[in-house]
């Protein structure tokens, strides 16, 4: 399938040609403002679908809302009717369609062009009527008040809020995409109207204070809950607007005569995520704990696990190595310790349950 994306260039213009550019059978067809109505006639030729987002919406002058949404609009599907070939239409409008401001005005009046044109040729089109759209690679402080949050917040810029309880519809960049894509596969003859599932509900404070928090997670080590819904799509774009020499960050990294001991990662209600090394011959640990558990995966070297029932004595060893993925588990109950017994440094990986509280550590000392 030849895809004629107008808008290509733009931001869901780019997901959208990455997108395509990963599957098999699509062929993108760009057109954007360095192209001449003339190139949108051949282009429309070569085509056998067009996906419409080209558009207005930030002009220097009113009139240009017309020309850029209505006019072209207008003119894409007066060339699509001229081929006499069936060539499905995906239009990019916006839910301000509905209001009566010249930006409006202007989405409302590509969208009756494109109902003309299934109206009078059978030709199928899709229109949707898209909230605040966000994600990588849209421009920042212009019209998506996520991307300006994520772009300032990233490089340490302010931002600027006039009211908190101001709440935003949003939709994920990744979701339209994937509807559009979806689309393409399953359109009919004649309008449909189309939707992109989630819409998103947040308030502008509650935003801005999201955003800010996944600043500070590289300070205080504790991560956002970011594997789902909208804190996972906004962490993923807030990352997009780190400048390159942001990518590394330091951790503070604790050492004495036995190795070294770095924390990575926290979570709020998962654990967290460390790893230490040991020189040949150290022991470490030589505690119990009541109800914290910890998961022990040695990456280097060897080592030899010990454990101890602390009631009924019971003692119990494992040894594992770096050539032998392994994870080696601490018991409530069990006081345990580790011991490289091997010739070269150990390095070890450790997950517990819980962030270390030194107010309520849970860790008893006691000899194996």
């Amino acid at each position: 399938m030849r895809v004629l994306i107008t808008g290509s260039t733009g931001f869901i213009g780019r997901n959208l040609v990455v997108r395509l550019g990963e599957l098999e059978g699509y062929e993108v067809i760009g057109f954007d403002k360095e192209d001449s109505p003339g190139d949108l006639e051949e282009k429309v030729g070569q085509a056998d679908a067009v996906v419409h987002l080209a558009g207005v919406n930030r002009p220097t002058e009113v009139r240009e809302f017309a020309e850029g949404n209505a006019d072209l609009t207008v003119r894409l599907c007066e060339l699509i009717g001229e081929t006499g070939r069936t060539i499905p239409l995906i239009i990019s409008s916006s839910i301000q369609a509905e209001l009566a401001n010249p930006y409006g005005e202007s989405k409302r009046a590509a969208e009756v062009a494109a109902e003309a044109l299934a109206g009078r040729t059978g030709n199928p089109v899709a229109i949707y009527r898209l909230p605040n759209v966000f994600g990588k690679w849209c421009r920042p402080n212009y019209n998506s008040v996520v991307a300006t949050f994520c772009h300032n917040i990233a490089n340490d810029l302010p931002v600027q809020i006039n009211d908190p309880a101001v709440r935003l519809s949003l939709v994920y960049v990744d979701d339209v995409v994937g509807e559009f894509i979806d689309m393409l596969g399953r359109m009919a003859p004649g309008l449909q109207q189309g939707h992109v599932d989630p819409v998103y509900s947040i308030g502008l404070g509650e935003l801005a204070a999201q955003i800010e928090a996944f600043r500070n997670c590289r300070t205080s080590l504790v991560s956002e809950r970011v594997g789902t819904g909208l804190v996972r799509a906004l962490y993923a774009t807030y990352v997009s607007y780190l400048p390159p020499d942001r990518f590394a960050y330091d951790l503070p990294r604790h050492g004495d005569e036995r190795g070294v001991f770095v924390e990575m990662l926290k979570t709020q209600d998962s654990g967290q995520f460390s790893f230490f090394t040991a020189h040949p011959g150290i022991t470490r640990g030589g505690h119990y704990h009541h109800t914290k558990t910890e998961k022990f995966l040695v990456i280097k070297g060897s080592a030899r696990f010990g454990f101890r029932h602390v009631v009924t004595g019971e003692h119990h060893e494992v040894f594992t190595s770096g050539d032998q993925p392994q994870v080696v588990e601490t018991v409530p109950g069990w006081t345990h310790d580790i011991t490289n017994v091997g010739q070269d440094e150990m390095v070890v990986m450790l997950w517990a349950n819980e962030i270390f509280d030194r107010e309520r550590p849970d860790t008893i000392s006691s000899k194996v």
